[in-house]
């Protein structure tokens, strides 16, 4: 019989301290577990034809933590045996740095990588966390969550993109 999962108090969690992937992994770590997949997002250095220099984020905090709770529950319906962590960075971050972690833990690979793929997706769809992007010769903000919590449509994306 598999083991409970270990929910930590920093399975989900908005900062402007850099992201210990090893911390957002081991939230929920389980002894029944066979797959830990995690995903890091990384500032890079070159978007849309631009040179970027550095990223800043913001966040409306308490709203995206409850966000972040309600991707894992949703992502439990789909996928009942996985369980998700997700960590991102708010404030000034460089080239290389860890934006956000996603850590998704299953007894089975493929629940933990499909929950971790819809759970990135469903992040840049209702999230309240915006990217300001600083590159040479200026700056822009990049659009960040546009869907409403209950759009189906936006949902059956994620999943159609986690299930590819």
């Amino acid at each position: 019989m598999p083991q409970r999962l270990r929910v930590s108090p920093a399975r989900f969690r908005v900062s402007d301290d850099p992201i210990d992937q090893a911390e957002v992994a081991s939230s929920i770590a389980a002894p029944g577990s066979g797959a830990v997949v995690t995903f890091v997002g990384l500032v890079r250095d070159y978007n849309a034809g631009r040179q970027v220099l550095f990223l800043e984020y913001e966040a409306f905090a308490p709203l995206a933590v409850k966000s972040f709770d309600r991707i894992a529950s949703e992502a439990t319906e789909k996928w009942p045996s996985a369980a998700l962590a997700i960590h991102h960075r708010t404030g000034r971050v460089r080239i290389g740095e860890a934006s956000i972690a996603i850590a998704a833990v299953s007894p089975h690979r493929a629940d933990a990588f499909a929950a971790s793929r819809y759970a990135i997706e469903r992040i840049k769809q209702i999230s309240p966390i915006w990217k300001h992007e600083h590159f040479e010769g200026g700056e822009v903000w990049i659009e960040g969550a546009t869907a409403d919590l209950e759009d189906e449509a936006a949902r059956r994306v994620a999943l159609e993109r986690a299930c590819w």
